[in-house]
């Protein structure tokens, strides 16, 4: 592989992407006064409410003891809550408080100023058909979908009979994998 072919890699330019999207959000959210580290623990809080902090650790990848002390502060600042597992006294779940609200809400917009950014020049079509790519990339990676659990790779032809994509009520294509599929949650 020569050096101009890392440039158009796919692994090194989704890798590139990603960083640079961070950086500018980064630049966007300095006002807010919150690490990346606190702006990530936020947005994934806001998605997995009553996650455990050792699941949380997972998904942001570091080690649950620095995601310990991240979340000590966090709640020191009132920003998020650990409460009490139902039925396990030594698992603690973690919950965004009302004073994170507005703050997510800026994040939500600068997210979203962000992604207009990065997408400039791009269709509608354009950006719901590589929005959907992403998803079903993710999809194939994703521990819902581990190789070798019998379920079809999104690059793999649908079995002989049967479209490969059909219309939603919503009247988008949408892939019969996503209509009723592995059962993955694909959230944007």
């Amino acid at each position: 592989m020569t050096r101009q072919d890392l440039d158009s890699s796919f692994g090194f330019l989704l890798h590139d992407i990603a960083r640079l999207m961070r950086k500018r959000f980064d630049q966007r959210a300095r006002g807010l006064g919150l690490t990346r580290s606190q702006w990530q623990v936020l947005a994934h809080l806001a998605r997995h409410e009553g996650i455990s902090q050792a699941g949380l650790a997972d998904i942001i990848e570091i080690k649950p003891i620095t995601l310990g002390r991240l979340i000590d502060r966090m709640a020191e600042a009132g920003w998020v809550e650990r409460r009490a597992h139902h039925s396990d006294r030594r698992v603690r779940q973690l919950y965004l408080t009302v004073k994170a609200e507005p703050v997510f809400a800026r994040m939500r917009a600068l997210a979203d100023e962000t992604r207009a950014e990065a997408l400039a020049g791009l269709s509608p079509d354009e950006r719901e058909r590589l929005t959907a790519t992403l998803v079903g990339i993710r999809s194939n990676l994703s521990d819902r979908n581990p190789p070798g659990n019998g379920t079809t790779p999104m690059a793999e032809k649908p079995a002989a009979g049967k479209p490969a994509a059909e219309k939603h009520a919503s009247g988008k294509t949408v892939s019969n994998k996503a209509l009723g599929g592995h059962g993955g949650n694909a959230r944007q």
